[in-house]
Order: C-alpha cells, then structure tokens, then sequence
C-alpha cells in the first residue's frame, strides 16, 4: 500500500444540446487533473488550497487574454474540499478541489489472444456469458446464508 496524497481538480463541464427546438444545457463534472503530491498530508492541502485559488478551468483558458484575472469565490466544505465557482466575460463554471490518499493500484493485464482453434470453437458455441456486475454483500448478510 502506497501513502502518497494527491490533489484531484475536476471540472463541471458543460455542453449544450438541442432538442425539439429547446436548448439545453448539460452539466457533467470529469476528473481535469490528478497530481500527486507526496506523502506529505499537510502539503496536500496546502497545495489543494494554492489550486482552489489559482486554477483556471479549460473553458475559460481558452478565451483568457494576458492579463485576465477571473472572478473567483472560493468555498471549503467540512470534509475538506474546495468548491470554486469562476467567472470571465460572461462565462462561468465550478471546479471542486480535493486531496485524496492513494491506498491501491494495479496495472492493466491483458488476456493473451485467442488461438485460431479458440476463435472457431467461440464462432460454433455463441458468445460467453456477460460479466456479471459488482454489489455489494455486507460481512454479516454473507455469514447468515
């Protein structure tokens, strides 16, 4: 297990879409960055802090002139995160500021391919069964079946 914080910027992304004449606008948060910062917490936050102040979103870089300086107000929640809503020259948007601690991480594997004999057997049976999803069984429901 690894003990290294990170800082997680994610941005509330808007697109708008038409619909029967109607636009809408669709809000959608997505991860912008993730910066490892250390295994120093107390940096973490400092450093969270420093991006909830300075942080310019992809939506307003692009239309930022030298100089540009967005209106910012900063909110930091209880459990630590910083919610910031930006303004610049009509436009808006939020990012949330979080520290997060890294506690597991694997790399990807990949199955090797399949013969040429596995392909035809796979052609002739019809395809596997779906993956079934993941729930969640808690400790003491488990012991009890």
């Amino acid at each position: 297990m690894t003990a290294d914080w990170y800082v997680l910027i994610e941005e509330d992304t808007r697109t708008t879409e038409r619909a029967d004449g109607t636009e809408l606008k669709l809000h959608r948060w997505m991860l912008a960055g993730t910066h490892r910062i250390g295994p120093d917490h107390t940096e973490a936050v400092a450093a969270a802090e420093d991006a909830a102040l300075h942080y310019l979103p992809g939506i307003l870089a692009r239309h930022a002139r030298p100089g540009d300086e967005p209106a910012r107000h900063a909110l930091l929640a209880q459990d630590g995160a910083w919610i910031v809503l930006v303004k610049q020259r009509h436009r808006e948007c939020h990012i949330r500021v979080t520290t997060a601690r890294l506690v597991h991480s694997r790399e990807e594997k990949e199955a090797p391919p399949k013969s040429l004999k596995e392909k035809f057997r796979s052609a002739m049976e019809g395809p596997p069964p779906a993956v079934k999803p993941w729930t969640w069984a808690p400790e003491d429901k488990a012991d009890q079946t």
